[in-house]
């Protein structure tokens, strides 16, 4: 889906941010990656140590990019969701609406210039055009919601054909404020047109109906390793497996049946992201001057989760009393409160394991 004009993205990213970033920052890898011509340079191309007290080996060389920039090559800036604040806001949000993980990488591309050929990937993509323009060919997949597991190079054959035999699906210029949303699998590549191009991929790391029976299959192993019969060996010389299979599928079913995957599916989805970022000095500064009217709020992205009275986050968990239960579950909904509303100690408990945060920060 093409939507043109959809907003202006200027105070998400711009090219005075490529710039801070490169040159800047003190970037390593891998969050910067640099393609031409369909392929990846290697790393020891465009990194170096930094001098005096900054000798790590593979810090980004801004001159180095500079000269493979100008050579045509394109500066692909990954995890923009932990390097670049807006960004990272952005991500943090969309990731709690959607209930999948979402990462942000940018894509630098010279004029008239390209960094990959034609592929696909195992996650759905928002295409947010920041700069510049690019031209976009989209073709329809050659297999449909690949998993994670399932790269387009297992099909390249299958993928370069589609893309130079099949009339594309879409074949558009993007401009500044445009965005084009491909779900994963939707064969695409894209030009640079007579000007630098910027644009922020938003990929949407889907989970799907496989993931989850992952969980349930782990989930009925881990049942079965407690079955005394299921761990026995089997017969010396056993080269006809008929009974033994009948067996341990039947046990097996019986273990899938009463499996519960949710407790591993959502540790897997809690380590999929990582919480809002906290700052340790502020939070030391709101311990030390908290008080009954200290303002504060539940720290974003936390994921929490009740089991029982155990609360489960992304960053551990806790648990309650149950004459405590009421007051955080409130906290959990309304989500800002003051050192009073929960009661100090209580407050400050949640201040030190890092579920509640300093409103202003």
């Amino acid at each position: 889906m093409l939507t043109r004009g959809a907003s202006d993205f200027s105070d998400l990213f711009s090219a005075a941010a490529v710039d801070e970033l490169v040159s800047r920052r003190g970037l390593r890898t891998p969050f910067l990656r640099v393609a031409k011509d369909g392929e990846t340079l290697p790393e020891a191309s465009f990194t170096s140590p930094a001098g005096v007290g900054a000798t790590i080996g593979d810090q980004l060389d801004d001159t180095a990019l500079w000269r493979d920039f100008a050579d045509g090559a394109t500066l692909v800036l990954q995890a923009l969701h932990r390097t670049w604040e807006p960004i990272a806001d952005l991500v943090t949000g969309l990731g709690d609406e959607l209930g999948h993980p979402v990462q942000a990488n940018a894509y630098v591309t010279p004029p008239q210039n390209r960094g990959f050929d034609a592929h696909y990937d195992v996650h759905d993509v928002f295409v947010i055009q920041i700069e510049g323009s690019k031209r976009w060919t989209v073709h329809e997949p050659v297999l449909p919601d690949p998993l994670r597991d399932q790269p387009w190079t297992d099909h390249r054959g299958a993928v370069a054909a589609a893309a130079s035999e099949n009339p594309p699906h879409l074949d558009a210029l993007l401009e500044p404020g445009d965005v084009l949303y491909l779900p994963r699998g939707w064969l695409h590549s894209a030009q640079a047109q007579g000007e630098v191009s910027i644009h922020v991929t938003l990929g949407v790391h889907t989970w799907t109906r496989y993931a989850l029976a992952e969980q349930l299959t782990r989930a009925a192993l881990a049942t079965l390793q407690q079955d005394p019969a299921a761990r026995r060996s089997l017969p010396l010389g056993a080269r006809q497996l008929d009974a033994e299979l009948d067996d341990i599928r039947a046990r097996l079913l019986a273990a899938v049946t009463q499996a519960d995957p949710r407790p591993l599916y959502h540790l897997a989805r809690r380590g999929q992201r990582r919480a809002a970022p906290l700052g340790p000095l502020a939070q030391l500064s709101a311990l030390r001057r908290l008080g009954a009217a200290s303002p504060l709020r539940l720290r974003e992205a936390l994921e929490p989760r009740w089991e029982g009275t155990r609360l489960f986050t992304r960053v551990g968990w806790l648990d309650f009393p149950e004459a405590d239960v009421a007051a955080v579950s409130r906290l959990l909904g309304e989500r800002r409160c003051t050192g009073g509303d929960l009661g100090v100690p209580l407050a400050e408990r949640l201040l030190r394991a890092g579920v509640l945060v300093p409103a202003d920060q």
